[in-house]
């Protein structure tokens, strides 16, 4: 397989590189944004594909930031594999930063913050543990006889899942915006760079081949 890797790496070494990928988050940073200049497509395109990629990475749809991206990218005309790229603002580094905003802006929109804290006292690490529980318990219940318990699922919509979103569309919004117009000049500015250069080195060849010529006439031999 062309994209099969030579060397299998155990499930230690893939968690670990989740984290921390080879050479370090800046060097992922700046291959991100090598990839992003470097896309041949219009300035404008790509950078409404990095404003959905940026504005999925703020929903609580893990493992849909992808897929999600993608689609934007896709009905507002944007790049798609600009959008896939810039998801990566949202990794293991940014994603406590990313999860605190869009919890505390959605319970201020919703106004839930306070009736949080006087119903429940569970961490959000129990709340997650609780749906999980609960989900884990569902699936079994389709296959026996047991009753579906759905109250922790209900408790992590209200206090978590529900938040998360509408904040998460808010922050996403302004972060997604702020992006496009960060990206756009920078992408206008190297494919301006990037086009001279191979502007210039396209009139350098032609005049070497120009010469070339000149001295292949000026050796040739005669006609009898």
């Amino acid at each position: 397989m062309v994209f099969k890797r030579r060397d299998r790496r155990s499930v230690w070494r893939a968690t670990a590189g989740f984290f921390w990928p080879k050479g370090g988050w800046t060097r992922a940073a700046k291959y991100v944004r090598h990839r992003l200049t470097r896309l041949p497509d219009p300035p404008h395109r790509i950078a409404r594909g990095v404003f959905a990629g940026v504005l999925v990475s703020f929903s609580p749809f893990f493992g849909l930031h992808f897929v999600l991206a993608a689609l934007i990218a896709k009905i507002l005309r944007g790049n798609i594999i600009a959008a896939l790229l810039a998801t990566f603002v949202g990794n293991p580094l940014t994603f406590l930063a990313i999860a605190a905003s869009s919890l505390q802006t959605g319970h201020f929109l919703l106004g839930t913050g306070r009736n949080v804290s006087a119903v429940s006292n569970l961490s959000l690490a129990e709340k997650f543990g609780g749906a999980a529980g609960d989900l884990k318990h569902n699936l079994f219940a389709i296959v026996t006889h047991e009753n579906a318990h759905w109250d922790q699922l209900a408790l992590f919509y209200r206090d978590v899942f529900q938040p998360y979103m509408v904040g998460g569309i808010v922050v996403g919004l302004i972060a997604g915006m702020a992006a496009y117009y960060f990206s756009l000049p920078i992408i206008m500015v190297y494919q301006k760079r990037r086009q001279a250069k191979l502007k210039a080195k396209w009139i350098a060849l032609k005049q070497k081949a120009a010469v070339d010529d000149a001295k292949a006439s000026h050796h040739a031999p005669p006609p009898r």
